[in-house]
């Protein structure tokens, strides 16, 4: 049975469990482009079908002035 608490697909027990594998910092959820973002890495962890891709390889640089 799927949490009735979620952001978008990915289930928001597991956002509170997930922290940045470069930095180990916290990370956070931006719905609209269904990403996981690392401030302090600069960089977007894309969520594939509700599953977080916790990979440094496959994580987009954000730029600077975003």
């Amino acid at each position: 049975m799927r949490s009735a608490r979620s952001a978008g697909s990915v289930d928001v027990k597991l956002l509170e469990l997930l922290v940045c594998p470069f930095t180990y910092g916290t990370l956070k959820y931006d719905a609209e482009k269904n990403e996981l973002i690392s401030e302090r890495a600069r960089l977007a962890y894309p969520v594939r079908d509700g599953i977080p891709i916790m990979l440094v390889s496959e994580a987009r640089q954000l730029p600077e002035d975003d």
